[in-house]
């Protein structure tokens, strides 16, 4: 059935993963930080307490392709919703604005059910939910109201890559697709710039898990799978070589989105490292180590760098 949570909602098993994300709140494990906070009285280390909180929900074209056009090419945008706060810290984040300083309203559940109706109406071809897994037990709420109301476009979960498994084992049937980033191949990488311990540890056991529960992404019958997204940044702190070695050997049919639209912004501004725009020679180079793996079934950025 698509997308795939018609089926789980059918078999009665939302209302289940729902109360199961909702215990979470108690002692907030959501994410790999883990900070235990009780959500219903106190604010999470991701900003967060027991509402959901977002910025903008609106239709979205800069997504990737097939997440934007339809079948027929026609630009029909990504439903996407803006979520406030996050689990990193990344230090040149260029949604600092509600990412990091948690700017955005509080939702009731029923409001956001709302959103996803709304954007379907407007002619979204999918829910983009962006840094959601904090949010996670009341979309899974909002999403049983919103199905109810006719909600049936997918879900795409727009992630940092830097999840737990367990968590994202509660979603096996509720995601159609996966678009994941990898930030960093260095777990000292993502200590200094975005403020989380094991990045690439976790972030590898995450993204097998996603293309366990999805494949890699294609578009037909149904558009369905695991995209990864790599931002180019200054000097190789992006780790561009192991993370191709990383994908392909999972496998070379999942698509690579390869971003070169780094500049830095709010606390990288004045860094000795990353504190530059990058340049076309590092993106070429990024581009290069694709084609040595193979890896030639995704996207590049064309507009031209510094």
């Amino acid at each position: 059935m698509y997308p795939y949570y018609l089926e789980t909602y059918s078999k009665g098993r939302l209302k289940e993963i729902s109360e199961l994300l909702k215990d979470q709140l108690k002692e907030c494990k959501l994410c790999p930080r883990e900070c235990g906070v009780d959500r219903r009285r106190e604010i999470g280390i991701c900003q967060q307490k027991d509402k959901p909180r977002l910025i903008n929900y609106l239709l979205h074209f800069g997504e990737e392709p097939p997440l934007v056009y339809d079948e027929n090419g026609g630009k029909r945008g990504a439903g996407t919703i803006f979520f406030s706060g996050c689990s990193m810290r990344c230090i040149y984040c260029q949604n600092f604005g509600f990412s990091q300083l948690n700017n955005g309203k509080d939702f009731s559940v029923e409001e956001l059910a709302n959103a996803f109706i709304e954007l379907q109406q407007k002619g979204a071809l999918n829910l983009d939910l962006v840094t959601p897994t904090s949010h996670l037990p009341f979309i899974i709420e909002a999403l049983s109201i919103a199905i109810e109301k006719g909600l049936r476009i997918p879900i795409v979960y727009n992630t940092s890559g830097y999840e737990k498994v367990e968590i994202l084992k509660l979603l096996d049937g509720i995601v159609d697709i996966y678009l994941a980033d990898i930030r960093y191949t260095d777990n000292e990488m993502g200590k200094k710039y975005s403020g989380v311990d094991n990045y690439w540890n976790t972030t590898q056991k995450a993204i097998r898990e996603m293309y366990r529960q999805v494949g890699a992404f294609k578009e037909k019958p149904f558009k369905r799978g695991l995209i990864i997204r790599h931002l180019v940044l200054p000097n190789g702190i992006s780790g561009s070589e192991k993370a191709f070695e990383f994908v392909s050997d999972i496998s070379l049919n999942i698509p690579i989105s390869l971003m070169s639209q780094y500049f830095p912004v709010y606390k990288a501004l004045n860094d000795p490292v990353i504190g530059r725009k990058i340049t076309r020679v590092e993106y070429d180079g990024a581009l290069e180590l694709m084609e040595k793996y193979g890896l030639m079934n995704g996207w590049i950025q064309e507009f031209e760098l510094t």
